[in-house]
């Protein structure tokens, strides 16, 4: 897990490169260009869009957790509460692999809040909790890069 200011984006460069060419594309100038379409910037390996949506109590909420991607969730309007657990402290419920997609229930391991300006990559193996309501449901606007880092 990275949390971290966009100003901050390219210090996490070198990781891999996959993640480098997401990086490298948080400016305010990219993330005002993505839209509610998928913006690819290599094929299906890297892409990102845009979601707005209203937060939700904690308990409406779950985590998920991928094994091939990671995510990069960067806030551009409004605040959500965000977990992270490692799924093997979780119980899992759901699983659809061909999307790459396991979710869980279970007690949180980090808890922070996610605010415009700042971003949060979460890499295999980091299950994420997100959408939550801090003080009150809100409107939040993000977008969201989906980024391979492991082959099939």
């Amino acid at each position: 897990m990275i949390y971290a200011k966009n100003s901050d984006a390219l210090s996490y460069r070198g990781i891999h490169p996959n993640l480098d060419l997401a990086l490298e594309r948080i400016t305010p100038e990219f993330l005002a260009s993505v839209g509610e379409q998928r913006v690819e910037l290599k094929g299906g390996d890297v892409y990102a869009t845009r979601f707005t949506y209203e937060t939700v109590p904690e308990e409406e909420s779950f985590f998920e957790a991928h094994e091939k991607f990671l995510d990069i969730h960067i806030m551009v309007a409004g605040s959500e509460g965000v977990e992270v657990s490692p799924p093997g402290a979780l119980t899992e419920f759901d699983r659809v692999e061909a999307n790459d997609f396991y979710a869980y229930r279970g007690p949180a391991h980090y808890r922070l809040a996610l605010s415009p300006g700042d971003f949060l990559v979460v890499f295999p193996n980091d299950a994420h909790r997100i959408k939550m309501a801090l003080d009150r449901p809100e409107t939040v606007s993000k977008v969201v890069f989906k980024v391979r880092i492991k082959d099939d």
